[in-house]
């Protein structure tokens, strides 16, 4: 993202009736590198900046408040989902958070639909992280470690993923869930 601070500078100099010339006197910056910032023909060092934004008085938190608000958002449109199948598994991924662009922890959901009597998961291992769950249509039976849960619509679960952890449809009718998973299974890695 390219932040365009000239616009800014600007409006607020000439608000305040100052010259060119006097913002940049006050600022002990030349006249021309003003009119460049202002122009956002270059971009300031952060001394520069943090001089002009004190010569015109500004606050600080209000300067940079749109910036702050400003976030980049990952749209993944219904018909481009990602998808991969098992037998009577289908996933379809929603999202995945890019660690290198957040810094945080990041997270991958997903949309699953299950047929009768299919399964996903193991009841042999589990992963490292935290899963989520809801249940959108159908019932599920869920299995983590030696507990089984009988899940309808609008239900949901979350539990750590390192116990054996198993979603099975014994309904009649297709069943469909959102599911989160932190952090993202490596690609081809079995999911739930």
């Amino acid at each position: 993202m390219k932040y365009r601070f000239g616009e800014k500078i600007r409006t607020v100099r000439e608000r305040r009736g100052m010259t060119l010339k006097g913002l940049a006197e006050k600022a002990g910056v030349s006249e021309s590198l003003v009119s460049q910032i202002e122009r956002n023909k270059v971009s300031p060092a952060l001394d520069t900046l943090l001089s002009l934004i004190d010569s015109l008085d500004i606050d600080l938190e209000h300067f940079f408040s749109e910036y702050r608000r400003e976030r980049v958002a990952k749209i993944v449109k219904a018909d481009a989902r990602n998808s991969f199948s098992r037998p009577g598994v289908v996933y379809q991924r929603l999202a995945q958070m890019d660690p290198t662009s957040t810094g945080k922890d990041v997270i991958e959901a997903y949309e699953i639909k299950i047929e009768p009597e299919a399964k996903t998961g193991s009841t042999e291992y589990g992963h490292e992280g935290s899963e989520l769950g809801l249940v959108v249509e159908g019932s599920a039976e869920l299995t983590v470690g030696t507990a089984t849960y009988l899940l309808e619509p609008g239900d949901s679960v979350s539990f750590a993923s390192d116990f054996p952890h198993v979603v099975h449809n014994k309904g009649k009718k297709m069943l469909r869930l959102f599911w989160v998973v932190t952090p993202p299974k490596p690609e081809g890695a079995s999911r739930s």
